[in-house]
């Protein structure tokens, strides 16, 4: 039997987040030789213009995601995460799927987000979710290795 997953908003200074972006840099090291750089703020992920979700499956926080304001109409996913051992269970697409919801009730109308080809499973659940590929922005919009997705959102 698969276990839930439990969507909580979460400071994106909380020592849980915390612990679990440490892993999210461990694994962009691993794939890609170095942590991102992306410059992030706590703030960032502060309603009314963003959030971060914690994904508890019991008493185990097992996944992340946030998002920030790129503009007015346009929120920017970041951190998606899931703890390895639970890869495979449909978390991802959970906490993708909460960002979005909190994104529509929010007066986001669309939703971009940037990974690497080091990282064909997130690809595979963005264009799965109806992400389509946009040109490169942020920090890494000219590496060879990024790739940066767009959806829209229906109110």
């Amino acid at each position: 039997m698969t276990q839930e997953l439990r969507l909580v908003l979460t400071s994106y200074g909380d020592p849980v987040v915390r612990e679990l972006e440490a892993q999210i840099q461990h694994e962009y090291v691993r794939r890609y030789g170095g942590a991102d750089l992306t410059a992030t703020e706590a703030a960032e992920f502060d309603s009314p213009s963003g959030v971060f979700l914690v994904g508890w499956a019991g008493d185990e926080a097992v996944a992340t995601g946030g998002l920030r304001r790129h503009d007015s109409q346009v929120a920017e996913v970041k951190r998606m995460y899931v703890v390895p051992e639970h890869r495979g269970r449909g978390f991802a697409r959970a906490v993708l799927a909460g960002l979005e919801r909190w994104a529509v009730d929010h007066g986001y109308r669309q939703v971009l987000l940037e990974t690497g080809t080091a990282q064909p499973e997130a690809i595979a659940l963005y264009v799965s979710s109806g992400y389509q590929p946009v040109d490169g922005f942020g920090h890494y919009r000219d590496s060879p290795l990024s790739r940066s997705f767009s959806k829209s959102l229906q109110p």
